[in-house]
């Protein structure tokens, strides 16, 4: 989905800079080791990250029925990490795809109820790819108009949002 959507968050006049969780490692939260060690390097440098965009969108895929571990894992530590500038300053929008047809909407609203429970500004409409096996053409793009026009829309919303 990311490859989809990153022409078209650059048509909506965005800078992009994508980023991958997994160059963040980070042990699973737990308060002690917390107390022990203070918050980890990774969760310190993507929150500085985070924190100097306009705008974040998180394309998360469904884990049976639920937000991956590892998102969790890193919301939880980034929460521990001074200011909160990281979840406070950007405008927050959510997208999925997975390869059933629900199109990850569990994984969206559990992810938009977390965000918003701290305090986060998140746009409630949302991008939900389902049947991603047959969602793209060969070269990559959205291959369902309804849904190049949803993702579009979402984008002008986040736009809007982010230079009012």
């Amino acid at each position: 989905l990311q490859g989809a959507l990153l022409p078209r968050i650059k048509l909506a006049g965005f800078e992009v800079s994508s980023l991958s969780l997994a160059d963040y490692e980070m042990p699973l939260y737990n308060g002690d080791w917390e107390e022990a060690n203070g918050a980890p390097k990774a969760a310190k440098e993507l929150a500085a990250k985070l924190a100097v965009h306009d705008a974040v969108i998180v394309i998360s895929p469904e884990y049976n029925g639920g937000l991956p571990a590892g998102l969790k894992n890193t919301l939880d530590w980034m929460t521990r990490i001074g200011s909160m500038d990281q979840f406070h300053k950007p405008i927050w929008a959510i997208a999925s795809c997975t390869p059933g047809p629900m199109s990850g909407i569990m994984v969206m609203r559990q992810l938009h109820y977390i965000l918003s429970r701290i305090g986060t500004t998140v746009l409630p409409a949302q991008l939900g790819v389902g049947s991603a096996s047959s969602a793209f053409t060969p070269s990559g793009e959205l291959a369902n108009e309804a849904v190049q026009k949803r993702a579009d829309d979402i984008l002008a919303q986040l736009a809007a949002k982010v230079s009012a």
